[in-house]
């Protein structure tokens, strides 16, 4: 805690190089938790760390660092933010030798139960051990594809809502080993079915200059989604995912519609968010909500409107009414040649992650 931890920087694609390799993890004592499946004799925990370079500045490449700069520009406007995730993944089975197949372990759908339902009891495992480590899973069921699962979590701070995604992840593939099963977490392992997304509630809350600052949050959002879209689904098969089965391809908004890249889900008070649902697994989230947060924050400081909700459903809606709307990029390609123009993502993002992503 008082001198750090160094490592080697150059062994983590987009850090650092051989001549200038060595960075320090710096442990954050608040996120210490016990690892529920170590023994009880010899116990285990685990910490998250921030990252400094050897003479004490931050590292640019620290994205938990990232958000948390980010965090700070929004409460220096007097906002607060919470953020909360709904998480899909598939469970496959493994060969004799422990290797993933492309197998599911069941051929469900949608809300189904046992029988047909065989995730159930790896889902409560997942959600028992996250609930000892003080993580608060709010449900969980069988999504649409054949052993296709969700877990969804209660909203909290950002930082801490991007930790719990890390860790959520983890604690999925641990739990699915322990049980002979692989997890996987890609945007769309079966091509005829439906792909994982990883659907993100944002609020964001707070008096500025007496007006309700989710229009314009959602219209900042809006405004930069094709930008930062490259962070937000960084792989080729996030692509395949999006225009079907309910994975949006336009930049649109409505209430309660799934057909949306953004709906307005039917809950008021404390619930009342923003659900943006292109997302998909594959995505850092300090990344991804940081640039969600900045655009948000430059829609309330440009007053920018908020277009016409499209109250369609835009799968079976005329092409000529669709073709309307803007769409997001059809590639990772143009998603990474949409990102290295961006005024916005240059502005915002650091460069260092910025080049490590064009890099690779």
């Amino acid at each position: 805690f008082s001198e750090g931890v160094s490592f080697d920087g150059s062994s983590i694609a987009g850090f650092m190089n051989v001549e200038e390799s060595d960075l320090v993890l710096w442990p954050d004592p608040d996120t210490a938790t016990v690892l529920p499946w170590r023994p009880t004799e010899g116990r285990v925990i685990r910490m998250y760390c921030n990252i400094t370079l050897p003479n004490g500045k931050p590292f640019e490449g620290n994205c938990r660092g990232y958000l948390q700069s980010v965090i700070k520009r929004a409460r220096a406007m007097g906002l607060t933010c919470n953020v909360g995730c709904e998480c899909e993944f598939y469970l496959f089975e493994t060969d004799e030798n422990g290797n993933p197949t492309r197998i599911p372990l069941d051929m469900g759908g949608y809300f189904d139960i046992p029988p047909l339902d065989k995730g159930e009891n790896i889902r409560r495992e997942v959600c028992l051990t996250l609930e000892q480590m003080g993580i608060r899973p709010e449900g969980s069921h069988h999504e649409e594809g054949p052993s296709q699962n969700e877990i969804d979590f209660r909203y909290s701070d950002p930082l801490s809502a991007a930790d719990n995604a890390v860790t959520f992840c983890a604690v999925v593939r641990t739990i699915a080993a322990r049980n002979g099963l692989c997890a996987d977490f890609s945007p769309k392992p079966l091509p005829n079915f439906a792909g994982s997304g990883l659907h993100i509630n944002m609020s964001v809350r707070g008096e500025v200059g007496g007006f309700d600052p989710m229009p314009y949050v959602i219209a900042g959002v809006l405004d930069k989604i094709y930008d930062m879209t490259a962070f937000l689904n960084p792989c080729e098969a996030s692509y395949a995912r999006l225009g079907s089965f309910k994975a949006p391809r336009y930049i649109t908004w409505s209430s309660e519609n799934r057909s949306q890249l953004i709906r307005i889900p039917a809950a008021e008070g404390e619930f009342r968010r923003a659900e943006l649902r292109s997302a998909d697994p594959m995505a850092n989230p300090y990344i991804a909500f940081a640039l969600l947060i900045h655009a948000g924050l430059d829609g309330i400081k440009g007053r920018l409107n908020l277009p016409e909700p499209a109250d369609i459903n835009l799968y079976t809606a005329p092409q000529s009414v669709v073709d309307s709307y803007r769409r997001l990029p059809a590639s990772l390609t143009e998603a990474a040649a949409a990102a290295a123009k961006s005024e916005f993502i240059a502005k915002h993002l650091p460069e260092a992650v910025a080049q490590a992503y064009f890099r690779h």
